[in-house]
This record gives C-alpha cells, sequence and structure tokens, in this order.
C-alpha cells in the first residue's frame, strides 16, 4: 500500500511540476499578467479543474519555487542526525538544498527570474520568510528537544536563509564559478 501511496504523490508532483513548468514558460515569453489559467492548462495539457486542484490561484504559481525549496529544506533538516548541534545541522541541510538547486540550476534560475520580474508578485503565505524562518526554528528546536525555539535558534535560521538568499540572487546571476563552494563561503561568512 506504501508503495502505491508512494507512486501516487510522485505522479502528482510531476503533474504539479509539468504545470509549473509549462505556466513560467509562458510568463517568461509573455509576463505574469498577460497569461491566462487557460493558456496554462493548454500548454500544461490538463483541465482547468486540475489546475485548480494544484493551485488556488493564478498568483499561487509565483510562490511554488520557494514552497518547493521550503519542503525541502524541512526534509533535508529532518535527515540531519539529531546528535549535530544546531549550527552544523542547519548548515548540512542548507549545503544539502543547495545541492538540489544546483542540480537543476537553470530550471532554478528561470523561475525565480520570472517571480522576481513578476509585476504581480503579491505578498503569499509561502513567500512570507519570517513564517518559514518560524517553522525552520522551531523543526530544529524539536530535533534536540526544546520547544519552543528561543531567539537564538530564530536568529540562526534566519542568519542561514539570509546567507541562502544571498547566494540564490548570486547564482541566478550567475556571479558564482562554483555555486556550492560560494555557498559555504557565504555560510561561513563572519
Amino acid at each position: 500500500m506504501r508503495a502505491v501511496e508512494g507512486l501516487r504523490e510522485r505522479k502528482l508532483a510531476e503533474s504539479r511540476a509539468r504545470v509549473v513548468d509549462a505556466a513560467f514558460g509562458l510568463f517568461a515569453e509573455r509576463g505574469f499578467d498577460a497569461v491566462t489559467v487557460a493558456e496554462v492548462c493548454a500548454a500544461a495539457d490538463i483541465a482547468p479543474r486540475t489546475f485548480f486542484r494544484y493551485f488556488p490561484t493564478k498568483d499561487d504559481l509565483l510562490a511554488e519555487p520557494a514552497r518547493v525549496m521550503s519542503a525541502r529544506m524541512r526534509a533535508a533538516l529532518q535527515d540531519v542526525p539529531v546528535d549535530q548541534p544546531d549550527a552544523a545541522a542547519l548548515r548540512t541541510a542548507v549545503l544539502a538544498l543547495g545541492e538540489a538547486v544546483v542540480a537543476d540550476a537553470d530550471r532554478t534560475a528561470r523561475l525565480l527570474r520570472v517571480v522576481r520580474s513578476s509585476d504581480a508578485a503579491r505578498p503569499h503565505p509561502f513567500l512570507r520568510l519570517a513564517d518559514r524562518e518560524r517553522e525552520l526554528a522551531e523543526l530544529l528546536a524539536t530535533r534536540s528537544g526544546r520547544t519552543p525555539a528561543d531567539w537564538r535558534t530564530r536568529l540562526l535560521v534566519a542568519r542561514a536563509t539570509a546567507a541562502f538568499r544571498v547566494w540564490l540572487d548570486d547564482l541566478v546571476d550567475g556571479a558564482v564559478d562554483d555555486p556550492l563552494q560560494h555557498l559555504a563561503e557565504v555560510l561561513d561568512a563572519p
């Protein structure tokens, strides 16, 4: 049964990614506001009903890169052994996220360029960085049996998140030769 659930989840994730790729391809060509949901559905070869099962609104497509990275970061943090100190665990998880981003760098860069250039980039729950940081701080604190996360843990997460954002901007702008080495340098900066 678990294999069936895993297969179903993987197929849904693949279908969702196909919709995002189709949408962001159209957004890159014509701009966010010039593309309709019907055009996204046609490009992704899905029905509007399917689209709205994945995304409540067209604006939710803009949040998808942040949602995916947030989910990957949580998963990477959960994979770190609990005996690692918070700072080391967070660094390991951010580097793992960086590896995933670099493995799919062209797609990630295209998605983030569209988000950057969109006049329609409206506040969205997954784009609210403070909430994502708070979730990661709670996850980090829970790993070692401390809840709620104190200000030190929240500050540690905020610093790592800011470092990742700086690195991601450099990556998208093509300003680095060795992306993972650059990420390590940014994370280790005083």
